[in-house]
């Protein structure tokens, strides 16, 4: 099942528009491309509108706000959702300025989204209205683990519900769910941590998978969750001794590059929490 929504991305190559922070967008266009997707970035208000309509998804990430930015941000999204565009929000450092928390919380409440992907921290921040983060890191307390995961799969649940989004929270263990199910995906590796934009390429990867499996969002994103965390894995393996985290990065974009339905259904870890 999650490697056919990775199968569809390769077969109908959406069109993914990003509103994204500038630290990390080139490395989010090349994920997306990678993935089998095509990328387009606009955040001129005069023009994001626009482009949105082209579109078939948008994927909004407050990493680096500016008044210019989030005018587009709601134009782009009014739009998309006017179209019954797949439709994403990052809220990237949610908690840590008054500005990040309010800007994400406006666009909760006036758009309606089909993924809220996060950290801890931020889906926290979001699903309590106030929250702390460390910079744009979660914050150690929240993080999701064996002992608090039964909890913390009620409580994406229970923000999903009251939303109506899919809630991707992502961490040491990434939690994925729906009103009524939860993915708990143990993929990835903790180096992936000290890599700037991993979130950030998961988000622009997530939305396309979203437009390119209509009706099945929760398992696209599942989907997408696990490949990025199988690719980090192997990305990891192919790593040489003198190479650092600027290989990684680059590695981790190769083995996107080269995954297919059936290498990620055989190297998927979850189990299905309701």
């Amino acid at each position: 099942m999650l490697g056919k929504c990775l199968d569809n991305v390769r077969e109908k190559s959406p069109l993914v528009h990003n509103i994204t922070n500038y630290v990390t967008v080139n490395d989010v266009a090349n994920a997306i491309l990678a993935a089998g997707g095509s990328p387009i970035m606009a955040d001129e208000p005069s023009d994001a509108e626009e482009i949105t309509q082209i579109c078939n998804a948008l994927n909004i990430n407050i990493g680096t706000l500016n008044s210019r930015t989030i005018e587009s941000m709601f134009a782009a999204g009014r739009k998309a959702s006017e179209l019954g565009h797949a439709l994403l929000l990052d809220p990237v450092g949610a908690g840590a300025s008054s500005l990040r928390t309010d800007t994400a919380l406006k666009l909760m409440h006036e758009i309606k989204f089909d993924v809220i992907r996060g950290n801890a921290s931020e889906i926290k921040t979001l699903a309590l209205g106030s929250g702390t983060t460390h910079g744009v890191d979660a914050d150690k307390a929240d993080a999701v683990s064996d002992e608090n995961l039964a909890f913390m799969a009620g409580f994406v649940r229970d923000f999903a519900r009251s939303t109506g989004a899919v809630i991707a929270l992502t961490g040491a263990i990434d939690l994925v769910a729906d009103a009524e199910k939860c993915y708990a995906i143990r993929n990835g590796r903790p180096e992936m941590g000290r890599i700037t934009g991993t979130g950030c390429m998961l988000s622009g990867i997530m939305a396309g998978f979203v437009a390119a499996n209509p009706g099945n969002v929760l398992e696209a994103c599942a989907s997408s969750v696990c490949m990025m965390g199988l690719a980090g894995e192997i990305g990891y393996s192919h790593l040489q001794a003198h190479e650092g985290n600027s290989s990684y990065r680059n590695r981790i974009i190769d083995a996107i590059y080269n995954m297919t339905g059936e290498i990620l259904d055989g190297g998927a870890k979850y189990e299905i929490i309701r």
